[in-house]
């Protein structure tokens, strides 16, 4: 007895240094003693909902449901564990699961404001997707919005390449309307109407493309991107200037163009005696790409860059960061290689800031025309036959050969499991063998996965990105794996150095390049993400 009243105490002191480790931002030390606090005292709901709130800091939502889970089993009265649970469900766009725990917060604690409004957004989220999911067309159905523009004829009149398609929605929302009103009655298809109403005007309204006299910004002349013109851009969006939308419309619909005809694998040759720099996410941290450029120079022939995806979403210059990247490798398409992340995806856009920024920026269209060109991105690339260089990880089989990969047909939307999923969302792990995912999706695997592939492809080294790490970059697996992050100061708040590799052909030897943040103006991260999301953070 007494023993057991000792552990207790012990793993409250041990609670209270976890806390603190929390409230300074050192989530992952803060999960190690939250663990020691459960291996002396498992019964505690407490200390299993506070391990997985630091799950959820560091984006482990699989983690962190586990451990939500938990606290409810111990104690199925206690609402954090619910509270924790719904916020993780919903940081992984499974809104209807959230919905079901937010549900379960609000009768434990029905006089709760917080829990309330919480429930409410969620309601409001799961009315949304049900109201897409019944207006969504099928995807054999679907028109590419990027066929219905022609950047070359924008410019003579207002809209005028894309008025046929708006008046065709326009029609069809009309005659939707109009059937909801014999279905559902007058006042239900009243609160529809003024939803296809926002959405139509924003679209239409969007479309009116025409350069005014008064743009001073940066222009292009003609069809070739210019290393002048992306400077002058640059120079813009440092001064928080917009570009117009007709340049804009021309550089993404130029880039889906270039990577169409690509394979889902990249090989990248670099000749003897010259460099090439490998870059992890960036995640709309324009400021600090700017800073990578000033470090190490901007991107061309002779200084070519990979940048491995999660471009956007989280930081709000994410408009700025892909319109950055696009514009280079439009410019110059052996200068700069663009691999998708996990974020390159609708489902994450939605939640994570990037769907909202550009529509505040550019326009409903562009929110289309980004998500069907993030679909032509590359999957991974190899550099010289001996680096392979993907966002996520390995696969949750053995056997895949860089030919399997080179076969994915990339041109959808993440699936849920497969080849695809694993590449953009695995993690490696420090155990052997294979794991769940710390984050819901993907798998973790061991330095024995690792060696076994790299020795299946005849490779060397495997460099991904994916994960924070605090010092930008982390050598694992036997030195044969590599994770490059290259957003320092994550989110404004986690205090991280960010990293980028330089390796020198013929032997290809990685030089890691740190460097710290630099100051940006004061645009929160997140500020354009979702109202339910932004009240967790």
């Amino acid at each position: 007895m007494d023993n057991e009243s000792s552990n207790v105490s012990q793993a409250e002191e041990i609670k209270v240094q976890a806390n603190e480790a929390f409230k300074a931002n050192k989530y992952g030390q803060a999960i190690d003693l939250y663990t020691q606090a459960i291996e002396l005292n498992s019964q505690n709901a407490v200390y299993w909902a506070n391990r997985a709130f630091a799950h959820t800091k560091l984006e482990e939502y699989g983690s962190a449901i586990q451990d939500a889970t938990k606290a409810i089993e111990v104690d199925p009265k206690y609402s954090k564990g619910y509270y924790r649970r719904g916020a993780a469900y919903l940081a992984m766009g499974k809104f209807k699961e959230a919905l079901k725990d937010f549900q379960q917060v609000k009768k434990i604690c029905p006089n709760d404001p917080d829990a309330t409004k919480k429930l409410k957004e969620c309601e409001k989220a799961v009315m949304k997707l049900k109201f897409e999911e019944a207006i969504s067309v099928p995807e054999s159905e679907r028109r590419f919005v990027a066929d219905s523009i022609d950047y070359h004829s924008i410019g003579t009149s207002p809209g005028s390449s894309s008025m046929p398609t708006q008046v065709g929605i326009a029609a069809v929302a009309v005659a939707f309307v109009a059937v909801l009103a014999m279905m559902l009655g007058a006042a239900a298809a009243t609160m529809v109407a003024a939803v296809v109403v926002v959405v139509l005007g924003t679209w239409w309204w969007g479309g009116s493309t025409e350069v005014e006299p008064q743009y001073s910004g940066a222009k292009i002349e003609g069809d070739d991107v210019t290393l002048d013109f992306v400077k002058k851009m640059m120079d813009d969006f440092k001064n928080q200037k917009c570009l117009h939308k007709r340049y804009a419309f021309q550089i993404v619909l130029q880039m889906r163009e270039m990577l169409r005809s690509q394979p889902s694998l990249v090989d990248i040759n670099v000749p003897d005696g010259s460099h090439f720099t490998v870059c992890g996410d960036v995640h709309g941290q324009f400021y600090d790409l700017i800073n990578i450029f000033e470090l190490n120079g901007l991107p061309s022939e002779e200084n070519p860059y990979l940048f491995n995806g999660d471009f956007v979403d989280r930081g709000s210059f994410s408009v700025e960061v892909i319109l950055t990247l696009f514009a280079l490798k439009c410019m110059c398409p052996s200068a700069i290689y663009l691999a998708r992340g996990n974020h390159e995806s609708r489902s994450m856009n939605k939640i994570y800031g990037f769907e909202g920024e550009v529509r505040s920026k550019l326009s409903e269209k562009f929110v289309e025309l980004f998500a069907e060109v993030f679909c032509c991105l590359p999957l991974a690339h190899v550099i010289n036959q001996k680096v392979f260089v993907v966002h996520g990880g390995l696969f949750s089989v053995d056997g895949v050969k860089l030919s399997d990969i080179k076969a994915v047909d990339r041109f959808c939307e993440p699936p849920e499991e497969g080849l695809m999923c694993e590449l953009l969302w695995s993690d490696p792990q420090p155990f052997p063998g294979r794991g769940p995912s710390k984050r819901g999706v993907g798998l973790s695997f061991g330095a024995d996965v690792t060696r076994k592939f790299l020795q299946d492809n005849n490779l060397d080294l495997i460099v991904r990105s994916h994960e924070v790490k605090d010092e930008g970059y982390e050598i694992e697996h036997d030195g044969k794996l590599i994770t490059i992050f290259s957003a320092p100061n994550y989110c404004d708040q986690m205090g991280n150095k960010g990293a980028y590799i330089r390796f020198e052909a013929p032997d290809l030897k990685p030089n890691i390049v740190t460097f710290s943040a630099v100051p940006h103006p004061d645009v929160k991260p997140m500020a354009y993400a979702n109202n339910f999301l932004r009240m967790f953070q």
